[in-house]
């Protein structure tokens, strides 16, 4: 397996030097990215002297030893590298700064080279920025590759890197890891880098990890990039620092039920069929459940937080500016929540965060009280063609003139505007809300050649488990990796 872990281990035995690797990583770049629209900033000699500039000698001493990664450009940010959140407002910004997510990653070995494609500002589960345009699948170029991380996941489903930066708010990790195949972890809030100017990303629900092709690759990005800060808002609980789970013998729960009550695809039912088989081969207790919460109240607070954070986002962009924000600054999605911010009032904000806090209750009670797992399909269907419509003139006209309407209606010009776009993926948001780890496995090809993943979620700070199932179904070579890495 030629996954990041590899790559380290032949850079450590001097199978391979580093002006090797990373002419062979230029040389996959060259070959894709045109098609896939991946990488937003690739220049050959720009890569290549980012990569070899870093001499220092102890790359030998970490644990990837100076594997080449790609940040996203939303968030991640590397001093003297493009830092622009996919919008056009930002078209030519570079980062003053290194934030603690990236130092930390560098600790680790791994060294960044460029920056990956996003939608403007992280809000869709599809990467089609007007800035940098669409990211495209990699099993098929009709395809998306999702989003947020979309460019991440084009990136290393494509094998021009074995792992790559990406970050989760909604799904934006697991969404693309689903759509071309590979594995996406969302850790429990508070346990990766945050810092140091955004330590409360979308309150909690946002948070940095990577996007892999192996459990190893994954264990050792986790284990060493998890810790505790001070300064931070929200605390993981210290429940595993091991990795080593004691219990021989798990009890799953699960449902194929969409939690906004939309229908899911056969691939996502036979993609469940085939994971409950592997549980049940490894002697697992597997126990069908109704969906435990209104997935459509869920949303709408999310929605409601999403929107004050953009108006929050972009008062601070207009001081910085020293200009009104207008309609022609952003796309329609990124005006319609900013508009609808401003209307959000500190009661109901508020009362946002009381309705994330009930949804982890009854999740750490009611179900990991009695279960161990919970599974569920991690998209309800492959990746949508890239000519899909997933608006409509109506919502599009309703956005541009936003400001007219009530904050109840324009409330629900905002589902609306989603809504779409949520019938593919329903089930990821719920783990950023509440905080907890899930992560998507890659274990099911469609008939038109598509992946589909399906997501584990765990307690708070039981990554081990998810790593538990996440081996098993490794070793059973039951995951449909991308044919690069086969």
């Amino acid at each position: 397996m030629e996954d990041a872990t590899h790559w380290a281990s032949l850079l450590d035995q001097g199978q391979i030097s580093r002006k090797e690797l990373i002419d062979e990583t230029i040389l996959c770049i060259k070959k894709g990215n045109n098609y896939l629209n991946s990488l937003v900033d690739f220049d050959e000699v720009t890569y290549r002297d980012r990569y070899l500039s870093v001499t220092d000698k102890k790359l030998e001493d970490t644990v990837f030893k100076g594997v080449p990664i790609p940040l996203k450009i939303l968030g991640q940010s590397k001093y003297g590298f493009l830092d622009t959140s996919a919008s056009r407002l930002f078209k030519n910004n570079v980062a003053t700064k290194t934030n603690n997510f990236v130092a930390k990653i560098e600790s680790l070995g791994l060294v960044p080279v460029g920056k990956s494609n996003a939608p403007e500002f992280g809000f869709k589960n599809v990467t089609d920025s007007k800035l940098y345009g669409d990211s495209h699948n990699p099993w098929n170029l009709d395809f998306s590759a999702g989003g947020s991380s979309g460019g991440a996941a084009g990136a290393v489903a494509s094998g021009m890197f074995p792992i790559a930066g990406a970050s989760d708010g909604g799904g934006s990790i697991r969404i693309p890891a689903s759509f071309t195949g590979l594995i996406g972890l969302k850790p429990t809030r508070g346990t990766m880098p945050v810092g140091p100017d955004n330590y409360r990303s979308w309150q909690g629900a946002s948070i940095d990890f990577g996007l892999t092709v192996s459990i190893r690759d994954t264990k050792k990005l986790f284990y060493r990039m998890r810790g505790t800060s001070a300064i931070s808002p929200f605390q993981a609980p210290v429940v595993e620092w091991t990795g080593a789970v004691t219990k021989s013998k798990l009890k799953i729960a699960y449902s194929f039920d969409s939690p906004i009550g939309t229908r899911i695809s056969e691939d996502a039912k036979f993609a469940m069929l085939k994971a409950l088989q592997v549980l049940e081969d490894a002697g697992f207790e597997v126990v069908p459940i109704k969906y435990p919460l209104n997935g459509i109240s869920l949303m709408d607070s999310y929605y409601m937080m999403n929107a004050a954070e953009t108006a929050k986002m972009f008062h601070s962009i207009s001081s910085m500016l020293q200009r009104e924000i207008i309609q022609g600054d952003m796309e329609l999605m990124s005006w319609g929540l900013y508009r609808y911010g401003l209307n959000v009032s500190a009661v109901e904000y508020s009362q946002c965060f009381d309705e994330w806090d009930r949804a982890t209750a009854i999740m750490e009670h009611n179900i990991f009280g009695n279960f161990d797992l919970f599974l569920t399909p991690t998209t309800a269907y492959t990746a949508p063609n890239l000519k899909t419509d997933l608006q409509s003139d109506d919502i599009r006209n309703s956005l541009i003139n936003i400001d007219e309407l009530s904050e109840s209606e324009q409330s629900e010009v905002i589902y609306d505007m989603f809504y779409e776009s949520l019938k593919l993926t329903p089930f990821t948001q719920l783990a950023n809300l509440t905080g907890e780890p899930a992560i998507s496995l890659p274990i099911w090809i469609s008939k038109n050649n598509l992946p589909l993943g399906v997501q584990f979620m765990a307690a708070k700070g039981r990554e081990d488990m998810l790593f538990r199932i996440g081996d098993l179904f490794e070793n059973t070579k039951a995951l449909e990796l991308p044919k690069y890495y086969k």
